[in-house]
């Protein structure tokens, strides 16, 4: 399976645009993402960005899980407009409902911003709007069939 984004190339700089309010130029639009190479056996994906970066502490940008198997797109700006029927998307390390981009602190260096695809086997997950990050991973674990990941840079 394969994840890119038409946004970034893996290991490249997120343009600002998809950055936090709180970062000069920032509009917190969501990334687009697009798969492939799908495995016969998915019934439906989750996605998550996590910025694991020592200073962020695996701050969690973005959960969207129950992703339907037909589904191999997320559009720019899907956030909370365009996110495909019968997904859902979870609260954020900021606190608020789906996307919420890139903020790393002045002169930590560079964040690396980790997007997982996770194929599953099953057609939902049931998990509430506030979940951390190991929930997440626990209720994925024995239901990820495979992951693919993309990964861009930002730093302020």
């Amino acid at each position: 399976m394969n994840i890119i984004s038409s946004a970034f190339q893996e290991g490249k700089t997120i343009p600002t645009k998809f950055a936090y309010h709180g970062v000069d130029g920032g509009k917190n639009i969501s990334l687009p993402f697009s798969w492939s190479e799908i495995p016969p056996a998915v019934k439906s994906f989750a996605i998550s960005i996590v910025d694991p970066h020592p200073v962020a502490k695996n701050w969690v940008h973005w959960f969207i899980i129950n992703i339907p198997a037909n589904v191999t797109t997320l559009v720019e700006g899907a956030s909370q407009k365009f996110i495909p029927t019968g997904a859902k998307e979870l609260l954020n390390t900021y606190g608020t409902l789906g996307y919420g981009g890139p903020e790393p602190p002045k002169g930590s260096g560079a964040h690396p911003y980790v997007a997982t695809l996770y194929a599953l086997n099953v057609d939902k997950i049931d998990l509430p709007e506030k979940t951390t990050l190991s929930e997440f991973n626990n209720a994925l674990e024995r239901k990820t069939i495979t992951t693919a990941k993309v990964t861009g840079m930002y730093e302020r």
